[in-house]
């Protein structure tokens, strides 16, 4: 390693830095100067508490007590460590290695420089300090053996940054195309609320279990049980399994080389460390070569082959807009098919689709552990309506703003000599199918939790037709009145007036108030059979399909008026969706 030009590169960062901050004012250096002071301020404070943490509680406690509680810390850890990724997953590197190739200096050295600044972190200053003070306390408290706890977590934390600036230049890489990258970006949040729900939803599940496991046997066995027998069943017992998970899953050596410590058993922290040092070594050494190939143009080892194409006659096949739907006019059909490859391949579509998919994984998870509960025949009906309102509210978000998503494609709509209501209706019909499979995903689920009735059903299904027709009333003239902008790739409003904030604030506020119609068929044959008159479950069929042919009627009639307002105010539209103000 050159030291002088190492001692060059880090003068390097510290001018771009002071630049960085010279140029965000005298406020922007202060904010920064103080946000760094707390951040030290919070990694000493961890230290010490860790510190007295180890030496007081955790010196004496049993080797199984220390298992559990280092695991604990690692994998909080590593929550936020994942949250970290999500949040700084665009984020450029702190030297650009590109405007080096050319100099006779070590990239190697930029490579290092690169990847301790890029781990600066929130997550390093929270728990990095803490872990380091608690093995020094478990040290002080009398356990001389956890000096090896030191490189033991150095190791871990190691190969866990390594592997991620591996796995971000890959990304990176991945990302050059720029709608690849907002599916990315996109996949990685939605990966991200995925996993941090995993642990409610297990919760629920095992309280589920431990609620219907018979309690008499366990009262037996404790009134049999002798003193010695109770104080062993009151240490904490761990599975076979668990302990052979601890040998092989490298996050999980560190919980196992400090209970191996506590019993004075060495060579699990010593083989634990040296794993880490190796498997980080590897990651970092491949994070390396990725990056150089990356900057000299190598980024894939493959050359593209172009194959041939067979040549197409004139006149065969349909284009995606020479298609037709029945009953629908042409105009109308050409761009409810244009609108939804879009929403096919936009990745704000994937972000609603995949929240709606945790949404129900966590309702799900509540019906089925309350299935048990006493609930009637009676009010199963209200529960398949619910998901139908739970289905439209997922699908909200977007239909209440059908020309924010276009952004400057808005501009062809604009000049397109379509009447505008065929506009509206196409743009309707393009939710149409994920409005359908969303709500027959849902009624399924219920369908098979509950146990109702294939009547039910299918006044569900004509409640998620009806459903879909006061959404798309709605969502029609809250878009041309309170039509704003989203940055792309990502469900957020990008900067807009307090008017424009306060109705959408209310267009969500009364949600409710406009999915009450859909409530009204289930509640009608309630009431109808708790006085003796008729069943309920035709009631609520026949007041579904009845439901749905006024609003049909209702969505014809509005689509002229909303069609004429659409034509007036489509330049305040285009003004709004086609800014770049993010």
């Amino acid at each position: 390693m050159n030291w002088s030009q190492l001692r060059t590169i880090i003068w390097l960062r510290w001018r771009l830095s002071r630049n960085q901050w010279s140029r965000g004012g005298k406020i922007n250096a202060i904010l920064t100067i103080i946000i760094t002071f707390i951040g030290l301020g919070i990694g000493f404070v961890g230290a010490v508490a860790g510190l007295l943490a180890g030496t007081f509680a955790l010196s004496k406690a049993p080797p199984s007590v220390m298992l559990v509680v280092w695991d604990l810390i690692v994998i909080i850890f590593l929550f936020f460590w994942l949250a970290g990724i999500v949040s700084e997953i665009q984020r450029a590197e702190t030297i650009d290695i590109s405007r080096l190739l050319h100099l006779p200096i070590s990239l190697r050295n930029v490579f290092l420089i690169n990847y301790v600044a890029s781990h600066l972190t929130t997550s390093i200053i929270l728990f990095l300090p803490g872990m380091l003070g608690l093995s020094l306390g478990l040290i002080l408290g009398g356990r001389g053996f956890m000096i090896l706890m030191f490189p033991l977590v150095l190791g871990i934390i190691f190969m866990v940054t390594a592997w991620t600036y591996c796995l971000r230049g890959w990304l990176v890489t991945l990302m050059m195309n720029k709608r690849r990258r907002r599916t990315i970006i996109a996949g990685v949040t939605f990966a991200f609320i995925l996993l941090s729900q995993i642990p409610y939803i297990l919760g629920n599940l095992s309280h589920n279990r431990e609620r219907h496991r018979p309690k008499t046997t366990e009262s037996v066995q404790s009134e049999q049980e002798t003193p010695g027998e109770t104080r062993k069943r009151e240490k904490i017992v761990l599975p076979q399994g668990l302990l052979i998970a601890h040998k092989v899953v490298p996050f999980l050596w560190v919980g196992n080389g400090a209970m191996s410590l506590a019993t004075g058993n060495v060579w699990p922290a010593v083989l634990g460390a040296a794993g880490g040092f190796l498997l980080g070594g590897l990651g970092l050494r491949r994070a390396y070569r990725s990056t150089i190939r990356f900057y000299q143009g190598q980024a894939t080892g493959r050359t593209s082959k172009r194959k041939p194409k067979a040549e197409k006659l004139a006149g065969t096949g349909k284009n995606l807009i020479e298609r037709q739907i029945p009953g629908i006019p042409e105009e109308a059909a050409a761009s409810a098919l244009a609108f939804f490859r879009c929403l096919m391949r936009a990745p704000e579509v994937k972000m609603m689709l995949g929240t709606n998919f945790i949404m129900l994984l966590i309702f799900g998870t509540m019906i089925f552990v309350k299935r048990s509960a006493n609930i009637g025949e009676s009010f199963k009906p209200l529960i398949a309506t619910g998901a139908v309102v739970f289905m439209c509210l997922g699908l909200s978000q977007l239909m209440y703003n059908l020309f924010g998503f276009d952004r400057s494609g808005f501009r062809q709509l604009v000049l397109l000599p379509t009447p505008r209501k065929q506009i509206l209706l196409g743009k309707n019909l393009a939710f149409l199918p994920l409005a359908v499979v969303t709500g027959a995903i849902l009624l399924i689920f219920v369908k098979i939790v509950m146990d109702i009735s294939f009547v039910t059903v299918i006044s569900a299904c004509l409640q998620l037709l009806a459903g879909f027709l006061i959404l798309s009333m709605v969502g029609n003239m809250i878009s041309i009145f309170v039509p704003y902008r989203i940055a792309p790739g990502s469900l957020k409003p990008t900067k807009s007036s307090t008017k424009t904030t306060i109705l959408i604030l209310v267009s969500r506020l009364f949600f409710p108030m406009l999915m009450a119609p859909i409530f009204f068929p289930p509640a009608i044959g309630l009431l109808l059979s708790r006085f003796g008159r008729l069943p309920a479950a035709p009631v609520n069929l026949l007041s579904s399909a009845a439901l749905l042919a006024l609003l049909a009627l209702f969505y014809r009639l509005s689509l002229d008026p909303l069609g004429e307002l659409l034509q007036r105010r489509e330049k305040e539209i285009l003004d709004v969706v086609t800014k770049e103000i993010e």
